[in-house]
């Protein structure tokens, strides 16, 4: 069962690991719909129509999903695997700033400590209230780093210990997207329960990939590890169910992260300029059911393979979803950048290449004063709207040979926090490219427009990762050996996968 289950990142990863869907939980309707149009025809119960439906965590209970779906039996039968990631708006550290600033735009009395009261923080306890109605033998929660630091509160641990009255062994870490080959540098919180009858060892799966963190990361993870205060005012390290995986070293003899050019593989490229000039990109809505042919009849590179190949979702001779924002102002903007450029890089450069075009036009004689409207216009389409200062991470063109930065939920609202690197096409990524990034197989279906497929990509585990935990889960609980898709799609030697299910005794004791 999932819960805040949002387009199925986990329930894909689950569901290929050989786990059997039985219901997901998930309040946005786009996002359960998607869920529905994936899932519903393999998953358990007679009213797969039900499986489409969105649902209120706090006003639905597990006896009454499973009645709608047509499940008969008791509750605490139905669930083996409990698994879910609770909203992470408020934990996030950009979501509380959002938190706070829309708190003082209404004036109100708490808004400097908003992400503390938002209603989304103690959504956790209904995932407690779950695993107490479906007593699952093991379960899985995901959620963003700072998690472990919210206000000076480790809300992972305090989890751990009420799941640990519940009679499970609880362990958890932060594990990056790029060590298990996604092409992103996702940093997320796992917690792995296990019922204590199963007498087992909780471990993580062993990292697959080798990539350098960049420095930002290091931050958030100093702040979610860092000295915490405790209820008498003394301070501990968070030691009682914490498990630290190091990170992948070179010397490990890992093959490399997946880059965004090898994601990119075998997708059409879409030069914004030119589709702008023949009118072909307008204002208005998107549709990610759109067609899009691959430039290749067979894969060209190994994601691309894993993205066509993916058991269940296959693809044949085209996807979907390769559509884009129409930005006419900011085109030509993307193509003058260099790869890795951010916002205080584009805004110099822009208002340095303003001033050096209005010399040229007042030298030129084109103008007829500084109030004429051609200039006015020629001014507004070279002028960047935000202090640089307040938004250095707003604008970034992607490195083609790297990995690339989270994607986040504001995908569903603008999308410069990702430029695609070939500057002839001049663009935001597309719905599909954003999928591939995330690992969304290329037959995955999005429902609803441009702007909630990518909001539903942004909010979605990573379906390899979530992959490589099930797997290793499976081993855990004492389930029958499955073939690793990872060797057959992406090449890896099955000596290296074959570790994830390992018993990594520093985790375990």
């Amino acid at each position: 069962m999932d819960l805040f289950a949002g387009c199925g990142g986990l329930t894909l990863g689950f569901a290929t690991a050989g786990f059997e869907l039985i219901a997901s939980v998930e309040s946005d309707a786009l996002a359960a719909e998607s869920h529905g149009a994936n899932f519903a025809a393999m998953s358990h119960g007679k009213h797969r129509e039900a499986h489409y439906k969105a649902r209120d965590i706090n006003a639905e209970t597990p006896a009454s999903i499973f009645r709608d779906l047509g499940i008969r039996g008791p509750v605490d039968e139905q669930v083996d695997v409990l698994v879910g990631g609770p909203p992470c708006q408020a934990f996030a550290r950009v979501g509380r700033a959002k938190l706070r600033h829309e708190a003082h735009r209404r004036d109100e009395d708490d808004a400097d400590i908003a992400f503390l009261v938002d209603g989304r923080v103690n959504l956790w306890r209904r995932y407690l209230h779950y695993v107490r109605e479906t007593k699952p033998v093991a379960l899985l929660m995901e959620n963003v780093p700072d998690i472990l630091n919210h206000g000076g509160k480790n809300v992972a641990e305090t989890v751990a210990e009420h799941l640990q009255e519940e009679g499970y062994l609880v362990r958890y870490t932060l594990l990056n997207a790029s060590w298990f080959g996604v092409p992103q540098m996702r940093e997320r919180m796992f917690l792995i329960g296990m019922h204590q009858d199963l007498e087992t060892d909780i471990v993580f799966p062993t990292p697959t990939h080798y990539s350098l963190i960049p420095t930002g990361y290091e931050g958030s993870r100093a702040t979610a590890r860092k000295l915490i205060p405790e209820f008498k005012g003394l301070r501990r390290e968070i030691e009682n169910s914490h498990c630290w995986i190091s990170d992948p070293s070179l010397d490990a003899g890992l093959p490399p992260a997946t880059t965004a050019n090898e994601a990119f593989a075998d997708i059409p490229p879409l030069h914004a300029l030119d589709l702008l000039k023949a009118g072909k990109i307008v204002r208005g809505r998107k549709d990610p059911s759109e067609p899009m042919p691959y430039t290749s009849p067979k894969p060209t590179s190994a994601w691309s393979r894993l993205m066509r190949e993916w058991p269940q979702f296959g693809t044949t001779d085209h996807s979907t979803g390769h559509v884009i924002r129409y930005l006419p102002r900011d085109y030509k903007i993307f193509r003058l950048m260099e790869e890795g450029w951010q916002y205080p890089e584009v805004w110099r450069f822009v208002e340095a290449k303003r001033q050096q075009m209005m010399n040229m036009r007042w030298k030129s004689g084109e103008n007829n004063g500084a109030e004429s409207t051609k200039t006015q216009e020629f001014i507004k389409q070279w002028t960047l709207p935000y202090d640089p200062d307040k938004f250095p991470n707003k604008w970034w063109k992607l490195y083609r040979d790297k990995p690339v930065r989270t994607l986040m939920a504001h995908l569903g609202k603008d999308s410069y926090s990702h430029i695609h690197f070939d500057s002839r096409q001049a663009r935001t990524i597309s719905v599909r490219e954003a999928a591939r990034l995330q690992s969304f197989p290329d037959g995955f279906v999005l429902r609803g427009s441009m702007n909630p497929a990518f909001k539903q990509i942004g909010n979605a585990v990573p379906p390899l990762v979530a992959y490589a935990i099930a797997m290793t889960m499976r081993s855990m609980i004492g389930c029958q050996s499955l073939p690793d898709i990872r060797c057959n799609l992406l090449g890896l030697d099955k000596r290296l996968v074959a570790t994830t299910a390992g018993r990594d005794k520093k985790c375990a004791s």
